[in-house]
């Protein structure tokens, strides 16, 4: 395929040659004390033309992973063979950062304030920041995420599968599941679609804790959905992994009661219907509550706070139409993001 040189890239009054890299820091508002809050974004235009995305990571502040998943991937040297532009933004919920948090100092998810507003609350005005001066220059758009504080989520991406080019898009990462979600209000994936852009959410580990695992999916997954954009070129060696499955339905399991919840259950698991997902003891009684599984499936969520309350989400559990697929894509992708097989690799 015969490639087009590229063109020089305009970001918000700044201009990036074809062939260079730089870094921008966007204003998003101020402390009290008038110190200017910025959004660091880094942004590479390739020698060659080609689509333009943006990696975003922290739209929650305390989901961290996403932030080392960027580092460690714009230290890649492939990245000097790239096919268009790439803007990646390592922290966009810069107060939620700082403060450990999921939320900004006004009490809101700045995941449910998208596309925002120029006059609006402060989650509004950095939500409006994002989509004028990240998202509009964009084609696609890949936005990093975690479990809750205390959920542990298995590697994993959700999209609304309406198309069979976002269903391609989902499938390229190659993670053990997809989660056909849909599109939320207020969130960056519902506004991102309505101009057109295609946007995956990657989910990995849990709240304020990096997850070696899901970072090293992560890293692999970014450059492969690049790959299948034609932002890198493709690899000659055929695919040998198993295919990613499709979650046909999810729910979390919710404890029956209050207690002390125990379970040797781990992510990834395949459940049985009736199964005994784990039990909910008191600490000053004999008697155990069982909690069994509503339907067979995949764990894919669990909580790893053993007090609960009666109601708590313990168990996230998606039902999958090939249970052994599913159970050999999540040790395939274990194997391959592993310290040994990482090593094995090297050697």
């Amino acid at each position: 395929m015969a490639l087009t040189k590229n063109t020089a890239f305009s970001f918000n009054d700044n201009i990036i040659e074809a062939g260079e890299n730089a870094t921008f820091d966007l204003t998003i508002g101020q402390l009290y004390t008038h110190t200017p809050i910025v959004m660091t974004a880094h942004v590479y235009n390739g020698k060659y033309a080609g689509p333009v995305i943006f990696i975003s990571a922290a739209v929650h502040g305390d989901e961290l992973n996403g932030i080392e998943i960027i580092k460690r991937f714009l230290r890649l040297p492939t990245l000097k063979r790239i096919r268009g532009t790439i803007i990646a933004i390592p922290i966009v919920n810069v107060l939620g950062v700082v403060h450990g948090t999921r939320y900004l100092p006004d009490r809101r998810d700045l995941n449910r304030c998208f596309p925002g507003s120029k006059k609006g609350s402060l989650a509004s005005r950095m939500a409006y920041t994002f989509m004028n001066q990240i998202v509009a220059y964009c084609d696609y758009g890949i936005d990093l995420h975690t479990g809750a504080i205390h959920r542990q989520n298995l590697p994993q991406i959700r999209a609304n599968l309406d198309s069979d080019a976002m269903e391609d898009l989902a499938m390229a990462f190659d993670v053990p599941l997809i989660v056909d979600s849909g599109l939320n209000t207020g969130t960056l994936r519902k506004a991102a679609a309505k101009k057109n852009i295609p946007v995956i959410t990657y989910e990995a580990g849990e709240a304020l804790r990096f997850d070696e695992l899901g970072i090293r999916g992560g890293v692999n997954g970014i450059v492969k959905v690049l790959r299948h954009l034609d932002m890198l070129p493709k690899l000659r060696k055929k695919k040998t992994n198993p295919d990613t499955v499709i979650a046909v339905q999810n729910q979390w399991v919710r404890a029956p009661e209050s207690g002390i919840f125990h379970t040797a259950l781990k992510l990834g698991a395949h459940v049985a219907k009736g199964q005994v997902l784990g039990n909910i003891y008191s600490p000053y009684e004999e008697v155990e509550t069982p909690i069994k599984s509503p339907h067979s499936g995949l764990i894919i969520g669990k909580t790893n706070l053993p007090l609960v309350h009666g109601g708590d989400a313990v168990l996230h559990i998606a039902k999958v139409e090939e249970p052994g697929l599913a159970k050999a894509k999540v040790k395939a992708f274990a194997k391959k993001h592993s310290s040994a097989g990482v090593t094995k690799r090297r050697r």
